[in-house]
């Protein structure tokens, strides 16, 4: 009993890090609230700053990419529980950002700034919209078991583990990935534009793409009726006034 209830401990530490990586990513694009963000002053030679950046983005990339592939949480669980294996990809995934957020360089330079009321306030609002959109989604295909913590509860109480059934809730059925649209809002949606933002943006924008390509692979592996679902609906933008096979 005292294995499971520090395997839960440990599922309960590495969600309550998660939100608070996610909140101080939220200040950190956005320029607000955390001791470093984004565009905080230029630290440094560009050059250097754009190595460490990329650096930086790359880890991320890999630890993610790397981490969520089949055969690697197959050699995981050879090491862990299974029921830890999930909980273990979220911490070295917010260990990775935190990592990015302490050692980030700016590169300084704007790109443009919206000046017009309305204009920056609409960018205000695609920013916000884009977190929630995330926020949103997570809970729509089953926020406990994407951050581990439906697999460490079912462990508490001596539960077998069950993978979920291949479902699409409403948001699933206008676009395939409405979790990475919602990235793309946040990152894109900025009043103030700097080289700094725009390199973030586009850097991040490029392994979503790839990653997006790696997940429907292993999804169609593991999911004979993902093929079906991919052909009926589109990857990113919705398809507004055609109707749906």
């Amino acid at each position: 009993m005292l294995n499971r209830i520090l395997i839960f401990l440990y599922g309960a530490a590495s969600y309550a890090l998660f939100l608070a990586t996610f909140l101080y990513a939220v200040g950190f694009v956005g320029n607000f609230a955390v001791p470093k963000s984004m565009d905080s002053p230029a630290e440094g030679p560009l050059a250097t700053a754009l190595l460490i950046d990329a650096g930086l983005l790359a880890l991320f990339a890999l630890q993610h990419s790397i981490m969520a592939r089949p055969a690697f949480k197959r050699l995981l669980t050879c090491v862990l529980p299974e029921a830890m294996e999930r909980s273990t990809y979220v911490l070295a995934s917010s260990l990775a950002l935190l990592l990015l957020f302490r050692e980030w360089r700016p590169l300084g330079g704007v790109l443009w700034s919206i000046e017009d009321p309305a204009g920056n306030m609409m960018l205000l609002a695609g920013f916000a919209f884009g977190w929630g959109l995330v926020l949103v989604t997570t809970f729509a295909i089953n926020h406990f078991d994407l951050f581990g913590l439906r697999q460490v509860w079912r462990h508490l109480l001596g539960q077998p583990q069950q993978r979920l059934q291949f479902v699409t809730p409403a948001l699933y059925r206008m676009v395939r990935h409405p979790l990475y649209v919602g990235w793309f809002f946040a990152f894109w949606c900025a009043p103030v534009m700097t080289v700094t933002h725009l390199f973030f943006a586009v850097m991040t924008t490029a392994y979503i793409l790839i990653a997006i390509q790696l997940e429907e692979r292993d999804l169609a592996l593991e999911h004979p009726e993902y093929s079906a679902y991919r052909r009926r609906v589109p990857m990113l933008l919705p398809r507004f006034g055609r109707p749906r096979l």
